[in-house]
This record gives C-alpha cells, sequence and structure tokens, in this order.
C-alpha cells in the first residue's frame, strides 16, 4: 500500500517528452488537486511523443497540449525544487539530475525504473503496445505508492 499523498511531486526524466508527461497527467487524473504536479526533463529537445498522447488519450488522460521542459526552464519559470516534497525520477539519468539538484535540499528522490518505450516495434500497433506497457507500468507504480485514487477521479 501507498505511503500516502505528497502536497507536491515533480516527475522527471530524460527529455520530458514521454515517461515524465505520462506521469504527470495520470497523477492528475488518478489523484486530482490534491496534489500539486509538475514533470521536467533532463533536456528539452523534444516534443510530447505522438504516441505517449495516443495511449493516454485511451484512458481519458489528456497529453496534446503537454510543453516538454528542462530542469533548467522549469527553475527559470519560477517551479523551484526545493518546494517539491517529492521527486520521482523515471530514469537513470534523471535521477542523477535530481540528486545533484536536490542535494543542498531535504528532499526525498525515488527512482521508478520505468521502461522507455521509444524505438521499441516496427509497426504502428508493435509502437502503441510498448507505450501502453509502459503507461501502465507507471499507473501500477503510482497505485502501489499512493494507493487507491480518490473517489471523485477513479479510473
Amino acid at each position: 500500500m501507498g505511503n500516502g499523498l505528497p502536497h507536491s511531486v515533480l516527475f522527471c526524466c530524460d527529455h520530458n517528452a514521454v515517461r515524465s508527461p505520462m506521469a504527470e497527467g495520470l497523477m492528475k487524473k488518478l489523484y486530482g488537486r490534491k496534489t500539486y504536479v509538475q514533470s521536467a526533463g533532463v533536456k528539452n529537445d523534444l516534443e510530447v511523443d505522438g504516441f505517449a498522447v495516443t495511449v493516454c488519450k485511451e484512458i481519458d488522460v489528456e497529453l496534446s497540449r503537454h510543453r516538454a521542459r528542462s530542469f533548467e526552464e522549469m527553475q527559470q519559470w519560477g517551479d523551484d525544487l526545493s518546494g517539491f516534497d517529492l521527486v520521482i525520477a523515471l530514469s537513470p539519468a534523471s535521477q542523477r539530475q535530481a540528486l545533484e539538484l536536490t542535494r543542498y535540499f531535504h528532499l526525498e528522490v525515488e527512482y521508478w525504473p520505468i521502461m522507455d518505450p521509444t524505438g521499441i516495434g516496427e509497426t504502428r500497433e508493435t509502437k502503441l503496445a510498448a507505450y501502453r506497457q509502459t503507461r501502465d507500468q507507471i499507473k501500477s507504480k503510482m497505485l502501489q505508492r499512493f494507493g487507491p485514487p480518490t473517489e471523485e477521479n477513479a479510473a
């Protein structure tokens, strides 16, 4: 069972284009406004991935308006890392970056080893299957960590 909902959580991955936007969208869908949720990447060199948008739309999670941002941009736009209760890294590179950026703050950093679906599959259907697997892996970790969704958001 989960450890309860933090007041604020930051999900991070390599490019803020697949895993962390999925996690941000899922967290908002499952737990509503009880937690402030954002996402960032080590780099911001990609837009949100179309396959990620598609598989999240299947479960009523909207990602098409997501704008990728890096840790650096996030801080420039006023979201200070010290303001988050929890940082959840979804890739090894983002875990290293989060630990480096938070070493002066009393801030919890967790690592969830979530599969990167980019580059998996040859056909549209096999690619979508890989993205669904990543989406479902994130949702499973979220339910395990934070418990069942809130009543009004149950999905």
